[in-house]
């Protein structure tokens, strides 16, 4: 076993892991963050996505040990400090980017590193920006609709579905 600390959601942590532990499985086994979800254990469904130093990145394919020292960013951080949900998070609900949720976390970490990288972007730059998120659920349409809505783009005249 190694120890190994790092800043999650602003908070300084430290645990002991064996070299293979997974940083998705370090941040829902070790620290209880669950929001991180593991989908397919492959790197294709983008549902374990957090910020790693700025980044996104699929916590399914980074070691734990990887992490040391880093600054990573998860789902519970996403929220503002009083509890409430983040123009994001607002948005996915108002939007209805949402059905069973599980990809959700994975999008909306995406979503706010593509509003980082790119505060106006376009419907086909969100669209192929979220190439490596998979939903099962809302063919994506309300997804797109709740990320041009959190970046304020006017959606009024984009069609509900």
């Amino acid at each position: 076993m190694t120890q190994v600390s790092m800043v999650v959601n602003g908070k300084q942590v430290s645990g002991e892991v064996e070299g293979r532990t997974l940083l998705v499985q370090f941040l829902r086994e070790s620290l209880s963050l669950t929001g991180t979800h593991v989908g397919c254990d492959t790197s294709q469904c983008g549902a374990c996505l957090v910020h790693v130093n700025g980044e996104a990145v699929k916590a399914c394919t980074m070691l734990a040990l990887e992490a040391e020292g880093a600054e990573v960013g998860t789902i519970e951080g996403q929220a503002n400090a009083d509890g409430s949900l983040n123009v994001i998070q607002q948005a996915f609900q108002d939007h209805h980017g949402l059905q069973c949720g599980f990809c959700t976390p994975g999008m909306v970490m995406s979503a706010a590193a593509l509003l980082k990288e790119n505060p106006k972007p376009s419907e086909h730059e969100i669209r192929e920006y979220l190439e490596g998120n998979i939903c099962r659920c809302t063919g994506y349409h309300n997804i797109v609709k709740a990320i041009l809505a959190a970046s304020g783009q006017d959606v009024t005249a984009i069609a509900a579905e």
